[in-house]
């Protein structure tokens, strides 16, 4: 695990400090932390299906992502939703990736489509065992407001393009990284279940980190290191001060 974590703690610009980790190992914590874990799952599956429709699938293609995406964006925003119900369906019946096509607009299209579409995968299945594990300890699923940190980190993205495409996937890929830091910080101080879990996550999400870097450097087409010390330093900045709200994410809780 640890060799898995070299490449994170290298691109990251620091550890997430022993006083959000404090905050939470706490028991009391434990359904907020799952809720937005939940949470952020389907978001990361969301962004990257915005990416692909504006960026690397034909117009013809669009509906079939929204075909994909409806249950769980049915179960998340309804009020009279059922988690056993949700997880009891056959999730591979929806599952239309094979009949995408990209468009030509962009060089890089067919690889932006094929890593997004294998992100976009493992994070419905992260979903889904997020709320496997809180249905069966008796925590509702719930839509709670997001916390500062991406909003924080999308407001200083390049507004013209290919500018804008260049900086959100190095969001992506900070927001990446910070989730398996965070990952490996929790484990050790979960039960046993969690801790599993949690472990069992490290690498998708490290691989999702350096998918989401490898496809902003190629489609740059040179040298962005100058941009992501940029990024570095904001998330930095978000987690090393103080937040309201404890969410996956947030900084330092209030003293």
């Amino acid at each position: 695990m640890q060799q898995l974590l070299v490449p994170i703690y290298d691109f990251l610009g620091c550890e997430t400090p022993n006083r959000w980790v404090e905050q939470a190992k706490q028991p009391d914590q434990l359904t907020a932390l799952l809720i937005d874990h939940c949470n952020c799952e389907l978001k990361a599956a969301q962004t990257a299906m915005l990416m692909i429709r504006k960026y690397a699938i034909d117009k013809s293609s669009s509906h079939l992502l929204k075909t994909w995406a409806k249950p769980y964006e049915d179960f998340v925003y309804q009020q009279d939703r059922n988690a056993h119900e949700f997880l009891a369906r056959d999730s591979k019946k929806n599952d239309i990736t094979s009949e995408l096509v990209a468009n030509k607009s962009l060089t890089n299209s067919t690889d932006l489509m094929s890593k997004m579409v294998r992100l976009i995968k493992e994070e419905f299945h992260h979903f889904e065992q997020v709320l496997q594990i809180m249905t069966a300890r008796g925590i509702d699923y719930s839509n709670i407001r997001a916390g500062r940190y991406a909003k924080q980190l999308i407001i200083h993205m390049r507004t013209h393009e290919p500018l804008t495409l260049i900086d959100k996937l190095i969001i992506g890929a900070f927001i990446e990284a910070r989730s398996c830091e965070r990952f490996a910080k929790l484990a050790p101080h979960l039960d046993d279940e969690l801790a599993k879990f949690y472990t069992s996550l490290l690498r998708s999400e490290a691989r999702h980190f350096q998918d989401y870097l490898a496809l902003a450097e190629d489609i740059a087409g040179e040298d962005i290191s100058e941009r992501i010390d940029y990024f570095r330093n904001k998330e930095m900045e978000l987690i090393l001060t103080e937040d309201s709200e404890f969410r996956f994410h947030s900084g330092l809780p209030p003293q």
